[in-house]
């Protein structure tokens, strides 16, 4: 994966701040539709290897941050064990920028304002690229998931929504 030089974020100089590889890749944004499902059919990549960022809140340990594959439900029971809570809701969209300092449709699981601990769904690790929000619409990073696991200190779960 080579870098590209245009549309550089926030989260492209993170990674090259930390000598990561990674490809930036811009598609076409539809303003009605901002679902992750619709990243990955614009990319005409795999549904399975484009991941959205899901941000939570538990009622024990705070903020935390899940992603999984775009075609996946989170099973919120499940995070909730896993990240040793009673239960974890999504936070309310009015509250992502001033939590994250990302917008709907462009949350990053990169370069968040603060540190939150994350989680990643265990299919990541059969591909060798993913695909991530790049902080903005229209523009994806794609990136070895080991280097994304690595930098952000997420933990590996399995969904059991996962097929």
């Amino acid at each position: 994966m080579s870098k590209q030089r245009a549309h550089k974020t926030n989260v492209a100089r993170l990674l090259d701040q930390y000598n990561i590889n990674y490809e930036l890749i811009p598609y076409k944004v539809d303003e009605s539709d901002l679902s992750a499902m619709h990243v990955a059919q614009s990319l005409g990549e795999n549904i399975k290897q484009v991941f959205k960022t899901l941000v939570l809140q538990g009622d024990k340990t705070g903020y935390l941050v899940c992603i999984l594959p775009a075609d996946e439900e989170l099973d919120l029971k499940h995070i909730a064990i896993i990240s040793e809570n009673k239960k974890c809701n999504l936070i309310p969209m009015k509250e992502l920028f001033k939590l994250t300092g990302y917008i709907r449709g462009a949350c990053s699981p990169i370069g968040m304002k603060k540190f939150f601990p994350s989680y990643i769904e265990k299919s990541c690790l059969s591909f060798e690229s993913i695909y991530v929000s790049a902080g903005q619409r229209g523009l994806q990073i794609q990136i070895n998931p080991n280097d994304l696991i690595k930098l952000i200190q997420a933990k590996i779960f399995k969904n059991r929504s996962c097929k």
